[in-house]
């Protein structure tokens, strides 16, 4: 048996391709949208891509699987027999074992995440009948299980919890210490609220170290446990029509264009079209100039989850670059989370901005010094866009407290009679968050070092029990 992990580090996401050696025959579960990389990786050790699975409706990205049948005509797609998949696929159901060669795949039903669940217990039957790994989807991650609470309200999060304590309970911890897990959600994913950073881990590990499955002894206990949402990270904007997107079938790419190099004068008649200009560099480049009304989400490792948040639904965006080198990088990253190719980059970037003579902008920026000072004397509103695990392990009591993940939805509580200081961690997420502020015509500066540096400063601290 052949298993290969593909690993997203912007939307912490693992993707899996698997083959048995002796048919050639390959498996793919949980691509990702840009999907190369498994044809590449088959086609290096002469395996044919020959079943494609999704193991839920995603929430956080846009599948591949579309891209995957595509490219490998005569693929069987399977999919969950309890999910109202809009392509076509044969339907799986608990128990049920899929043969490729002397590789199996016993498909277990595994709620809580979503109803429609499935994880693959592998078995390689060329060295024994024992299952050998699990790929566990979102029923069991490193250090955690993932979220409940991504499909309804509070009663239906309640009985996701339960779903999930029977589970686990009934299927995952019966099976041998020794069995591998490879979770689709790894670090940096939302779909989890105290990820590991490994990228695989075995039962037995997790039978002894997870904290969720420390507390499977009373199903009151886990779902209560689960039913606590505090600490999870905030849901970002775009995840709200992914899940619809991915059950339906995500539309094909087809052929991709080159983004265009556009000059000033394109960019100004885009936005003047109601086009985004959103800018992937660094924040303190944003800070020192950039382009009128421009959103920014630097271009890294969580590109893809606060371009999401910021840009809206069905916008023509203009990209902004450190480096004309980032174009095909930060495209993708978009069209990993369901927004249409760009359609365009600003040519030469900022320094051909700077000598057209058209306005710049720039990011007021404070100390963290001068942000207290200005709070206490109520010259400004410090406003906190951290997740609310980082809230309640300690923040200014000065500070108001929204994350930036719901500040979109939320513009209209932040005060608009005072400047407004956005903290974060370190300095990222104070950009992103200043910066849609700002376009929506709030006066709004960053706090250099964020937490960080109030931290190292001595400034107080308060924390939640």
């Amino acid at each position: 048996m052949y298993l290969e992990q593909f690993h997203l580090e912007s939307l912490g996401h693992a993707s899996y391709l698997v083959a048995d050696e002796s048919t050639g025959d390959a498996l793919v579960l949980d691509p990702q949208r840009d999907v190369r990389a498994y044809f590449e990786a088959a086609r290096a050790h002469g395996f044919r891509v020959a079943f494609a699975i999704d193991t839920h409706g995603h929430n956080d990205y846009l599948s591949g699987i579309s891209e995957v049948v595509a490219r490998a005509p005569g693929i069987t797609v399977l999919a969950s027999a309890l999910g109202a998949y809009g392509y076509g696929h044969r339907p799986v159901r608990d128990g049920e074992v899929v043969e490729m060669g002397d590789v199996a795949f016993e498909v277990l039903h595994t709620p809580g995440h979503t109803p429609e669940h499935v994880s693959l217990l592998v078995h390689d039957r060329a060295v024994g009948e024992d299952p050998a790994l699990l790929l566990s989807g979102g029923a069991l991650l490193v250090g955690d299980v993932a979220r409940p609470d991504l499909l309804g309200g509070a009663e239906q999060t309640r009985e996701s919890a339960a779903a999930m304590c029977e589970m686990l309970q009934t299927k995952i911890l019966e099976l041998p210490d020794h069995v591998e897990v490879f979770p689709t959600h790894v670090a940096g994913s939302l779909c989890g609220g105290n990820i590991g950073s490994r990228l695989s881990t075995t039962v037995g590990y997790e039978r002894r170290t997870n904290p969720m499955l420390r507390r499977l002894t009373s199903e009151d206990v886990f779902v209560r446990e689960c039913m606590d949402l505090q600490d999870l990270p905030a849901v970002p904007p775009y995840w709200k029509r992914m899940r619809g997107q991915n059950m339906a079938g995500p539309e094909l790419l087809g052929t991709l264009a080159e983004p265009p190099a556009l000059d000033v004068e394109q960019v100004t008649k885009l936005l003047a079209g109601g086009a985004v200009v959103l800018d992937a560099r660094q924040p303190e480049s944003f800070a020192g100039g950039h382009v009128p009304g421009a959103l920014n989400a630097g271009l890294g490792t969580s590109f893809s989850t606060w371009a999401g948040t910021v840009v809206p639904d069905g916008a023509d965006v203009v990209l902004v670059l450190d480096r004309a080198d980032d174009l095909w990088e930060a495209t993708w990253q978009l069209l990993r989370t369901g927004y249409a190719p760009p359609v365009g980059w600003l040519g030469g970037g900022m320094g051909t901005w700077r000598t057209s003579g058209e306005p710049i902008a720039t990011l007021g920026q404070l100390s963290v010094r001068e942000a207290r000072e200005g709070a206490v004397r109520d010259e400004v509103e410090l406003l906190d866009v951290r997740q609310p695990g980082e809230w309640r392990e300690g923040h200014a009591a000065e500070a108001t407290f929204l994350t930036a993940g719901e500040l979109p939805a939320r513009l209209e509580e932040v005060a608009g009679d005072r400047p407004v200081a956005v903290i974060c961690g370190s300095g990222f997420r104070s950009s992103v968050a200043a910066s849609l502020l700002v376009a929506h015509g709030r006066e709004a500066l960053t706090v250099v070092g964020g937490m960080t540096a109030w931290r190292a400063a001595g400034l107080p601290v308060d924390a939640e029990d």
